[in-house]
C-alpha cells in the first residue's frame, strides 16, 4: 500500500509541478510503478529462479487471494492458497493467477455449483481443485434441500415461508 501511495504522490507532484505534457507520456512514465496493483495492466511476472522472488510472488498472491473483498471467498481462496502455493509449479501459478482475476460475483457462482462456469475456467487446474474442495465441503456440511437450485437466485429472503401459498418464491417481494 505504502508503494502505490507514494507512486500516487509522484504522479500527482508531477502533474502539479511540471508543464503538462501529453497523456501517452505521461501515463508511460508513471505505468511501471502501479502496473502490479492493476488487474488489468497484465499478469505478474512468475520468477521462481530464487527464493526471495519466490517468497515475494507467494506473499503477493496469498495477499490478492485473502482479500478480494468478497468474505465467502476470502476464507475460501486464502485457505486452499496456504495450503498449496508452495507445491504449485510455474504453469500453476499461472493458472492460480488467472483465477483471482476472475470477478467476485461470478467465481462465487461457479465455484458453489450455482451456475456452469465457461469452457476456460472450467478447464483451469486450480479452479477444478478449489470447485472440488468447496463441492465437498458443501456435500459434507450442507442439506441439498438448504442450497438453492442450480440456475435459481441464490439469496433469498427472510419471508420465505410466509408465500407457500401461491406468492413470490424468491427474494423480499
Amino acid at each position: 500500500m505504502a508503494t502505490l501511495r507514494r507512486a500516487l504522490l509522484r504522479l500527482h507532484q508531477t502533474l502539479t509541478v511540471t508543464p503538462p505534457r501529453s497523456s501517452q507520456s505521461l501515463l508511460r512514465s508513471h505505468l511501471g510503478s502501479i502496473s502490479w496493483f492493476c488487474s488489468d495492466c497484465g499478469s505478474l511476472n512468475v520468477d521462481l529462479s530464487d527464493e526471495e522472488s519466490k517468497r515475494r510472488l507467494h506473499n503477493r498472491l496469498l495477499y490478492r487471494s485473502r482479500q478480494r473483498g468478497f468474505l465467502e471467498l476470502d476464507l475460501i481462496l486464502g485457505s486452499w492458497v496456504e495450503e498449496n502455493i508452495r507445491s504449485l509449479d510455474e504453469l500453476r501459478i499461472r493458472a492460480l493467477m488467472d483465477v483471482l482475476d476472475l470477478e467476485n460475483p461470478d467465481l462465487w457462482k461457479w465455484l458453489n455449483g450455482q451456475e456452469q462456469p465457461p469452457e476456460a475456467v472450467n478447464n483451469n487446474p486450480v479452479f477444478t481443485a478449489v470447485q472440488s474442495k468447496v463441492m465437498g465441503n458443501l456435500n459434507s456440511h450442507a442439506a441439498p434441500e438448504t442450497r438453492a437450485n442450480p440456475g435459481q437466485p441464490w439469496v433469498r429472503g427472510w419471508d420465505d415461508k410466509r408465500w407457500q401459498d401461491g406468492g413470490p418464491k424468491y427474494g423480499n417481494q
